[in-house]
């Protein structure tokens, strides 16, 4: 496991310092243990602003975990985490934690919308919560998120009434409504058909380009992943022999072709792992 591990780190080369400004988000050998189980050790990336960064894996691999690490409804076990700056991790972390709260929102995998409260209700409640702007200054930012997201017509409506890719649509401008630089967007492809994930797949990056928000998305699935990501890092259960970790980093289409490790093959071209030995 280790050449492997060796070989794939070599596919790409990180950025000088020189070439990018300082990362938005820094993993630093991040692991995460409970009880006796060690899902994952030695984590290490770092994103950088405007990129869309993808956390890939397998079932089981620990992508959820890792991205509960990241908005802080879990510590880790060990290692640093730092959101904008922000060490949210440690003895300060509760304090990082929240200085980092305005700088990123999240999409969670069902769109976590609140059933009894409208699209523009939902949008709106992040500016009730977190901001002193009157009633019809909440309105317009949440009109214009909900148009950002191609549901400028929808605000009126109901989750009941609305399809999975609108909920998705309405998760994210959810997450965007206090203008944070930086979203992190759970499984956005999850149960859509392809036409409409290929639609998300449009809007994030449509979303980067007219707002210029940094994007960690965490998904499996491969149509996506070449569409959208700039870097990935991708996640195994069986990375070590006592824990997972990571096994692959890098552009997706340079790992697709270049990759020599059995699982990284596998996922990228699709086939039973014993196809891809």
């Amino acid at each position: 496991m280790s050449n492997d591990l060796a070989s794939e780190q070599s596919v790409t080369q990180p950025a000088s310092p020189s070439e990018s400004p300082g990362p938005i988000v820094r993993v630093d050998k991040v692991a995460q243990r409970f009880g006796r189980r060690t899902i994952f050790r030695d984590v290490s990336f770092a994103v950088a602003p405007g990129e869309i960064f993808v956390i890939l894996g397998g079932s089981g691999s620990g992508k959820s975990t890792l991205l509960n690490l990241l908005v802080g409804l879990l510590p880790p076990t060990a290692g640093t985490i730092e959101i904008a700056g922000h060490c949210v991790t440690g003895p300060k972390g509760a304090e990082g934690r929240a200085a980092a709260q305005r700088a990123f929102g999240v999409m969670f995998q069902s769109g976590a919308l609140f059933g009894s409260m409208t699209l523009l209700e939902n949008v709106m409640l992040p500016l009730e919560m977190f901001t002193d702007l009157p009633l019809e200054g909440r309105i317009a930012v949440a009109q214009v998120n909900l148009g950002l997201v191609g549901l400028g017509k929808a605000t009126g409506l109901m989750p009941a009434e609305i399809s999975g890719g609108m909920a998705k649509r309405a998760g994210i401008a959810r997450a965007m409504a206090l203008d944070p630089p930086l979203l992190f967007l759970d499984e956005p492809s999850a149960g859509l058909d392809p036409i409409t994930s290929a639609g998300l797949d449009r809007l994030i990056l449509d979303l980067r380009q007219d707002i210029g928000a940094t994007f960690v998305v965490v998904t499996h699935e491969l149509a996506s992943i070449l569409a959208i990501a700039d870097r990935c890092v991708m996640l195994d259960a069986d990375a070590y022999p006592d824990a997972g970790g990571v096994i692959a980093s890098g552009d997706p289409r340079v790992l697709s072709k270049e990759a020599t490790h059995s699982k990284v093959c596998a996922f990228f071209h699709r086939v039973a792992l014993e196809d891809a030995l």
